[in-house]
């Protein structure tokens, strides 16, 4: 609340409070609805943003109406335990997580032109996510709605075909496919059998009309292979909606693994490159996420976007000075402050 709140203010129809003021006890009856004071300071939110008040007097921002990248993190849970995952999986029971899921779309601006279904793995949910679905094209017919899964699941056509039965006009599934090889798939994500789950499960998404995006993450398990992939892309998955190259994100399972992981997006940009071109001139939607622009050909900057959540996008210094930096990306804040590019280096002119 913003304004000053007494005795005489009226909190009917209010579902909780969330004050910088000093409440003095018993000013709002517990049993009125929960209250929690004295917050430093609430200059992150605006009218109609959503908020989570735990009793315990932790507060989560669920949704922020200014912003063009809200999520709705669905379970902490996954069934793969991918090696640069940034949202590490938790082994534990949030199914009554769900109830809240659907009142938060009830809450959501209906103005929202998308929003985000993440996890861990949102069909562990199975039914729930299909109840999670059909309530947005019910209470958010505007948005778009795009789901990110390892598709796992939808190995299981019954499943591809109940989602696809809700019959929202504006559905994508985001599914990550790390090499065109079985082996290789199954032991970045540290689950033997996951890519010939994952195939199967584009496959039946696509017989039932639901629009798939393929993501590739570049890191130095992938990269060595990306012309190859492109091509098992396209003869595989040419019905992909979108196919996104995305650079890695060093957080999570990414930090202790960033040996492993670790390349300069310098040393593979002509296979990112050459995969990028490959995709593109057979007519493919393809993106290139989570690059700075002076790591890439210019050849393909016009599929670079700025991809970065606005909440953990940053740039060095050293691009004040690039004449590029309105087009370009920038950096996860992770990525600055653990391991970037030696590479980075402002253009004085903007290349033609």
């Amino acid at each position: 609340m913003t304004e000053k709140l007494s005795a005489e203010t009226s909190l009917r129809g209010y579902a909780g409070v969330l004050t910088t003021q000093k409440l003095p006890y018993g000013l709002v009856p517990a049993e009125l609805c929960p209250v929690i004071h004295c917050v430093k300071s609430l200059n992150h939110l605006a009218d109609r943003d959503v908020v989570a008040l735990n009793p315990n007097g932790y507060v989560r921002t669920l949704f922020r109406v200014a912003s063009e990248h809200n999520v709705l993190f669905a379970t902490d849970r996954c069934n793969s335990f991918c090696l640069m995952c940034s949202q590490p999986p938790r082994d534990v029971d949030d199914s009554d997580r769900l109830s809240e899921h659907l009142r938060l779309i009830e809450l959501i601006d209906p103005r929202t032109r998308e929003m985000g279904i993440t996890g861990g793995e949102p069909t562990l949910l199975k039914d729930g996510l299909i109840h999670i679905v059909r309530k947005c094209k019910e209470f958010l017919p505007q948005t778009a709605i795009h789901i990110l899964s390892n598709g796992r699941l939808f190995y299981y056509g019954s499943y591809a075909h109940n989602l696809a039965e809700v019959g929202h006009t504006d559905l994508m599934v985001g599914i990550p496919l790390y090499a065109d090889t079985d082996h290789e798939h199954d032991y970045i994500v540290q689950s033997r059998g996951a890519f010939d789950e994952t195939m199967v499960g584009f496959q039946n998404l696509g017989r039932h009309g639901v629009a798939v995006e393929v993501r590739v993450v570049t890191h130095r398990l992938t990269v060595h292979r990306l012309e190859n992939l492109a091509e098992f892309i396209y003869r595989n998955l040419p019905f992909a909606a979108h196919v996104a190259f995305m650079g890695l994100e060093t957080v999570g399972f990414a930090v202790p693994n960033i040996e492993t992981l670790w390349v300069d997006p310098w040393d593979y940009r002509h296979e990112l490159e050459q995969a990028t071109r490959y995709l593109a001139d057979r007519g493919m939607h393809v993106s290139i996420y989570n690059h700075q622009l002076c790591t890439l050909p210019v050849s393909i900057w016009t599929y670079s976007r700025m991809s970065i959540s606005d909440w953990k996008n940053e740039y060095l210094p050293i691009c004040s000075a690039c004449t590029a930096r309105e087009r370009c990306g920038g950096f996860f804040s992770s990525s600055i402050r653990a391991r970037h590019s030696e590479h980075i280096g402002p253009f004085e002119v903007l290349p033609a």
